[in-house]
């Protein structure tokens, strides 16, 4: 079975995502968020008992949480929704904005890339999708 890791995966995009994904494919999704003032396990209950369906509570900066979510997982693919997005928020606070849209992205880049050195004659398999607001530059 085919296993994507959906990082905020608890949020608007990413929670919709996931109820299309449980709907429309047989992978297993490994949701992966730190359930900030955008994310909400309210929006994902539905899924909660599914059996394709896992969360992990971690941040996507952190770099060893990642790595085992890759090494306990083996995904086949990772689709980062993960952000921090309302831009009137990034005056008072623009760390936040570094740590997950910066350093985050640049973490989970790195898990995906030394992730698919593993991977053998399956690297090519291997899907990685950043999707973001026009509110993110």
């Amino acid at each position: 079975m085919s296993t994507w890791i959906v990082t905020g995966g608890a949020g608007f995009i990413g929670a919709n995502f996931v109820q299309f994904a449980l709907a429309e494919t047989d992978v297993r999704l490994v949701v992966l968020d730190r359930l900030t003032y955008a994310g909400n396990l309210q929006n994902l209950e539905e899924h909660s008992n599914h059996p394709r369906f896992h969360f992990v509570r971690a941040d996507i900066a952190d770099a060893t949480a990642v790595a085992s979510v890759f090494r306990d997982y083996d995904p086949t693919a990772l689709l980062n929704f993960a952000a921090e997005s309302h831009v009137d928020r990034s005056i008072d606070g623009p760390d936040a904005f570094v740590q997950t849209n910066l350093v985050g992205t640049f973490t989970l880049l790195e898990a995906a890339r030394s992730h698919v050195t593993q991977l053998g004659s399956r690297a090519d398999e291997f899907l990685f999708l950043h999707d973001s607001t026009d509110e993110v530059n």
